[in-house]
């Protein structure tokens, strides 16, 4: 082969190369999905289990090493500032019932015909002695207002997003830091929960995933603290239905004491 044709046939050797390169660049960046709007996605799972109107049955059941008890409830929101949640079984905590209507929270105590209401302080304390705070149970913060976001691309299965979450200044609450894991379907899979100190106080599982009330959930959530073992509490969705017709004095005092 002569000196010109072995520089042509170089030529070409290089230009395919340069092609395929391109083309596996190309292949790679399709495979990588293009990274969400963390806004969006963060409203959407804020709402996630509301709507202008939603009406739901749950079941939670709080297991400890000694014991396990399983409770009822029946639940009614109304966009994002009331929510009213009344405890069905058993018999013993029949009755007792939670109300937010806006920055307030209450706490309706039937053994006692007794309302209280809960203060700001209080809205990260447990609630009915479950290992939910009254906050996840009425969901006053919220992720995409109260939390400065960043995300990454998980590296394992199943695919999704890692979005980490840090408390805006000026926000109070016990939270300093969340990781949440986002599917490639935009439900959530997994929150982990870091306290001021940095430590990791407890991890919250999503799964079952239905479709209820004409949308996509995880119906089941299973809240792990960190620290002792053997306890867990689980939220289990019976029913739920959104976009409903709910009254606006359902969220009132008085039908929040006439509750059972």
């Amino acid at each position: 082969m002569g000196p010109v044709w072995r520089d042509r046939a170089e030529k070409r050797l290089r230009s395919l190369a340069l092609a395929a390169g391109v083309l596996l660049a190309g292949a790679a960046a399709a495979a990588t999905p293009r990274a969400p709007d963390v806004d969006a996605l963060l409203a959407r799972i804020d709402d996630l289990y509301r709507s202008k109107g939603s009406v739901a049955r749950l079941e939670i059941t709080v297991v400890s090493p000694r014991t396990t008890r399983t409770m009822r409830l029946a639940a009614w929101t109304r966009g994002e500032e009331q929510v009213l949640v009344v405890v069905e079984a058993p018999p013993r905590e029949a009755g007792t019932a939670t109300l937010r209507d806006g920055d307030n929270l209450w706490n309706w105590l039937p053994r006692i015909a007794r309302t209280i209401r809960v203060p700001p302080s209080m809205m990260l304390g447990s609630w009915m002695g479950t290992d939910f705070t009254n906050d996840d149970l009425v969901k006053e913060s919220s992720l995409r207002k109260d939390f400065q976001a960043k995300v990454e691309r998980r590296s394992e299965a199943p695919p999704g997003w890692w979005i980490g979450l840090t408390a805006k200044p000026g926000v109070v609450g016990r939270w300093a830091r969340i990781e949440l894991l986002v599917g490639d379907d935009d439900l959530p899979i997994e929150e982990r929960h870091f306290d001021r100190k940095g430590r990791l106080a407890r991890t919250m599982r999503f799964d079952e995933v239905r479709t209820m009330g004409g949308r996509r959930i995880p119906s089941h959530m299973a809240l792990v603290p960190e620290g002792t073992e053997g306890k867990r509490t689980e939220m289990r969705y019976l029913e739920v239905r959104f976009d409903a017709e709910v009254p606006a004095d359902t969220f009132s005092l008085a039908n929040l004491e006439r509750s059972r």
